[in-house]
């Protein structure tokens, strides 16, 4: 059932902010239970895909990253991105699921009986939905981990995503970080004419590289073909330089610079749970929440998908934070009897 279905006066179900995987994952559970809903996302569907690199393959298998009982058939075991973004777009299609894209939800407020969403569509167009209750999957990538450079950077020299390396060819940039994302970007740049060196807080590559990544990234360090800067960070840009400091030693290092890709993680968007009293572990990031149902310590407000781990992302997968959908709409099936 959806919002069209639905009077303007009576609340639905459930509405779910946020249409990744796992939000689309709880969108359809709690429509196989029969119950009304709306979902929206501030962009696309699996907006958060989009943004992966163009060449990137899964590290899990086609069916781990299954939803709504709909196969994901691909001649090879690991799927791309571009595999990815289609299947998905066909769940959506299969189960009819009507998502509201490009809408965000800009502030929640508890009423009696029911919660108020206000919308804001990219045009500008305000909007209220009115819902029993309310699911936060609004995914891990709300703001990037910064470099405390950002605000000293104002031709956007530092950035967040990698998608492929054309945009860099010939040009000196300085990959930030050691783990899957930060090695793969760098050895995409080196092979296609970028000269690309890194900087990384530890004194290896994170132990989570991909094992068959990892021999080359290795290689070509040893080598000098990707200098690496070990315990180091990038301490302030200049004009078509870059100072590098190491933080043992306090050494700087000044090297040409056109940009700096900072993978260095995402931490999730947490203000509409803060704006609904829902406290976080200081430490970890995670929401209060039970994880048997999902349901945060506010009645009513849910949580599910890459949200539920906090600031590691590492932590939940779309392989196991698509399960949450059926937690929460099992809980509110049966709140409702």
């Amino acid at each position: 059932m959806t919002l069209d279905s639905i009077a303007e006066s009576e609340p639905l179900d459930v509405t779910i902010v946020g249409a990744g995987p796992c939000g689309l994952a709880t969108a359809i559970a709690v429509q196989e239970r029969g119950l009304s809903y709306a979902i929206l996302d501030r962009g696309c569907v699996t907006e958060s895909l989009t943004h992966y690199p163009s060449y990137m393959t899964f590290f899990s298998t086609a069916e781990r990253l299954e939803i709504g009982g709909v196969p994901f058939t691909i001649p090879d075991p690991k799927p791309t991105r571009r595999d990815a973004l289609a299947y998905y777009r066909q769940v959506v299609a299969h189960h009819g699921v009507e998502v509201r894209q490009y809408e965000e939800v800009t502030g929640i407020t508890r009423g009696e009986g029911a919660f108020t969403l206000s919308t804001r569509t990219r045009d500008g167009r305000a909007s209220r939905i009115t819902s029993r209750a309310v699911v936060i999957a609004t995914g891990g990538f709300g703001e990037p981990n910064r470099l405390g450079l950002e605000a000293g950077d104002p031709h956007g020299r530092v950035i967040h995503y990698y998608k492929e390396p054309y945009p860099f060819f010939d040009q000196d940039v300085i990959v930030v970080g050691g783990g899957n994302s930060a090695v793969e970007a760098a050895l995409d740049m080196y092979r296609n004419g970028v000269r690309v060196r890194m900087v990384h807080f530890a004194d290896t590559v994170d132990r989570g590289v991909k094992p068959w990544v990892r021999p080359d990234i290795e290689n070509r360090i040893a080598s000098g073909e990707i200098p690496m800067h070990w315990e180091s960070r990038v301490a302030r840009l200049g004009p078509g330089t870059a100072t590098i400091i190491e933080e043992t030693t306090g050494a700087e290092t000044a090297v040409a610079n056109d940009w700096v890709l900072a993978m260095t993680g995402w931490r999730p968007d947490a203000a509409l749970l803060t704006g609904l009293g829902v406290p976080a572990d200081p430490e970890t990031g995670i929401p209060a929440h039970d994880p048997a149902t999902m349901e945060t310590t506010a009645p009513g407000v849910y949580i599910a998908g890459v949200i539920a781990a906090g600031y590691n992302a590492n932590k939940i997968f779309i392989e196991n934070g698509r399960e949450h959908g059926a937690l929460i709409a099992a809980h509110l099936v049966n709140r409702s009897r």
